[in-house]
């Protein structure tokens, strides 16, 4: 499916979303890491009934797989995220939206997905505040706090960047150019656990940070009223040489254990086996996010329900083979390394 998206993407929109930061060591391993875990299956158990169905934050879903928050979806297909929403909508799953989507809230609202939205706090706080209003309006159920990017990470590029070819009104669709001056987009970087209380406060709702990859931060994030967290490296794409999420999910895991923060992963992953394994080692659900741009760039709203679909039949077919015919059911005795 890559290859397919990267015959038909620009070379730099290509480069761009599949690029790690630095020297790409955290990208690479990613995948590698979630293939590295091996399973210890059960052996006559009744697998003849199967149940891959859960609930993120009280939401529903079919499959433990959800779509994560990801930038310049129009430049993939014209239909941006409002396209991605309709694809996560009819395989009854949920969608992480970036704060920099090319499409207004109201319309992916309108594509029936249940969507959460990726916040960045920036140093302007009434250009977040005006984010984030937009998003409980249009009906966002979560938001998303980016904990891991004071700054962005270094990418280094040969040849021309995407930002040289990104079209307009393909970029922050949910704010008014008159509104914001550049500077006002640099990313906060004197955040403290405080600012979870604060999004929860003016949204008034549940409040997941992305980026954990600490046992010790996780808990403080719990201390501070989070509702989730997400073990996260950014896709590789923040500091190079940070730890897999394959990992550092255990350790945050067990950090979590006692208390009602429910535990997502993403990064790397792309078959039913890693998604098995994650859950096992105690996530209520992954996000893939790559993989969904591949899709919707190939094949449109129809290409990331094939995607979900496809990881959850994977996914059932491990299931059943591990011996465990409920997700909720499955437990860290299944894994070894």
């Amino acid at each position: 499916m890559e290859d397919a998206a990267a015959d038909k993407l620009p070379e730099p929109l290509h480069r761009y979303f599949k690029q790690g930061s630095a020297g790409g060591i955290s990208v690479g391993e990613a995948t590698a890491a979630w293939s590295s875990y091996r399973f210890r299956p059960r052996i006559l158990t009744d697998v003849s009934t199967v149940d891959l169905r859960t609930t993120v934050l009280g939401t529903p879903v079919d499959v433990p797989v959800l779509v994560a928050p990801s930038t310049l979806q129009r430049q993939a297909d014209p239909g941006g995220e409002a396209a991605m929403a309709a694809g996560v909508a009819a395989a009854n799953s949920l969608l992480g939206v970036s704060s920099n989507a090319g499409t207004t809230f109201a319309d992916i609202g309108a594509a029936g997905a249940p969507w959460w939205l990726q916040i960045y706090v920036v140093k302007n706080r009434n250009v977040t505040l005006h984010m984030l209003d937009a998003a409980v309006a249009a009906g966002a159920r979560a938001i998303v706090l980016t904990a891991d990017t004071p700054v962005v990470g270094r990418k280094e590029d040969d040849g021309p960047t995407v930002w040289e070819a990104v079209q307009p009104g393909h970029l922050l669709a949910n704010l008014e150019e008159d509104d914001y001056l550049p500077e006002d987009l640099a990313k906060a970087d004197d955040l403290t656990p405080d600012v979870i209380g604060w999004l929860s406060e003016r949204t008034g709702l549940p409040v997941v940070v992305k980026g954990v990859l600490r046992g010790d931060d996780a808990k403080r994030c719990a201390d501070a009223g989070a509702a989730g967290v997400i073990v996260s490296n950014h896709g590789g794409r923040q500091l190079d040489g940070s730890i897999s999420t394959a990992r550092a999910l255990p350790e945050v895991a067990e950090a979590l254990v006692g208390t009602d923060v429910e535990l997502y992963v993403d990064g790397g992953i792309r078959r039913g086996e890693h998604v098995l394994a994650a859950l096992a080692l105690g996530a209520r659900a992954v996000f893939v996010g790559r993989p969904a741009l591949w899709a919707l760039s190939v094949a449109g709203s129809a290409g990331v329900t094939r995607l979900i679909r496809d990881l959850g039949d994977e996914l059932e077919h491990a299931i059943r083979l591990v011996g465990c015919p409920r997700v909720a059911d499955l437990s860290p005795d299944l894994i070894t390394r």
